[in-house]
């Protein structure tokens, strides 16, 4: 088990990093998407590179295949935070027990390690801190065919993303509602077009990113800013599998001293507590809305709101925990 996908992708290349050709030669058709490399690492996991030609470059995936799969299996899309899971950034795969989690799941896992403050959408313009970028396109069109014919699985999807990937899950369910039968949104804000959800979304995009949030979806009475709010296109999400949750942003069980991520500093407590308190309360009122939203549409949605919680690692490792046996039943597992 765990590398019987292996000999799909040996066919012109030999063992060690696995390379095909992505962009077609000069004169050609348009260049189109397709596998460029895999570099196999330990038991199941692996580095998938992929060509977009939507952003004409290379994207670095990280890829762990099912516990079995001597037969097609579905794929969880698990997106990272602002920082996109690059190179240092805490990750799902730094931060939490994904790995042993998914040890014993019969779900492949698929996760982008690019993408910084992008919010996985796509841009109006390319930008000249973040250049390029087309992650719906990407993420919804050009990735989920390369990796269901690199590892045979059987084309049904879920996704699951945190923070501002927590937001983009749901905006990428709300341009593509066929393409996941599950969606889980960790302290993601749904809106993107209120007040709060834009000065969130510039926070992320410009203070943090030093990019340009209008080259990502113009002034805000851009019809862009609102095509991405899954608040108001709720309706799009009837018949997905929903798990949304947040926290008040008061101090609970993750946030003190012996908390993993913490490691006993007291500066990042502190950082913990008063800037992932803030933040996990904005992003509480966003849930808080949605709910309300999704009742009134009759749309069902388990909803974890959480009397105290910070915006931060502990609390994300459980929600996946939490949301696996509703994504594992829309995945037919």
């Amino acid at each position: 088990m765990g590398l019987e996908w292996f000999p799909r992708v040996l066919g012109a290349v030999a063992v060690g990093t696995l390379v095909a050709v992505a962009a077609p030669a000069p004169g050609s058709a348009e260049p189109v998407s397709a596998l460029s490399s895999i570099e196999a690492g330990t038991d199941r996991n692996s580095i998938v590179r992929v060509y977009s030609a939507s952003m004409d470059r290379i994207v670095s995936v990280r890829v762990r295949t099912a516990a079995d799969d001597s037969e097609p299996r579905p794929t969880l899309y698990l997106l990272n935070g602002s920082t996109g899971g690059e190179e240092g950034a805490a990750t799902w795969h730094s931060e939490t027990d994904v790995d042993d989690f998914f040890d014993d799941k019969n779900i492949n896992l698929v996760t982008p390690l690019d993408g910084a403050f992008s919010y996985y959408t796509d841009w109006l313009h390319d930008d000249p801190v973040l250049g390029r970028n087309k992650w719906t396109t990407f993420l919804t069109r050009e990735l989920p065919p390369i990796i269901d014919e690199t590892f045979g699985t059987s084309g049904v999807n879920a996704i699951a993303g945190l923070s501002m990937g927590g937001t983009s899950v749901l905006s990428l369910a709300v341009a593509e509602p066929k393409l996941y039968r599950a969606v889980a949104a960790y302290s993601g804000c749904a809106e993107t077009s209120t007040n709060l959800g834009r000065f969130y979304v510039r926070t992320v995009v410009e203070a943090k990113g030093g990019a340009d949030v209008e080259n990502m979806w113009g002034s805000s009475s851009n019809p862009a800013w609102s095509m991405n709010d899954a608040y108001v296109h709720a309706e799009r999400l009837r018949g997905i599998a929903l798990y949304i949750s947040s926290a008040t942003g008061l101090p609970g069980k993750y946030d003190n001293l012996e908390s993993p991520t913490v490691d006993g500093d007291p500066e990042a407590l502190m950082n913990q507590v008063v800037v992932g308190g803030v933040i996990e309360a904005a992003v509480h009122q966003c849930t808080l809305r949605l709910a309300k939203r999704l009742e009134e549409l009759d749309i069902p949605a388990h909803i974890e709101s959480r009397p105290t919680g910070t915006h931060s690692w502990g609390y994300w490792q459980e929600d996946l925990h939490n949301s696996w046996p509703m994504i594992a039943e829309a995945v037919g597992l």
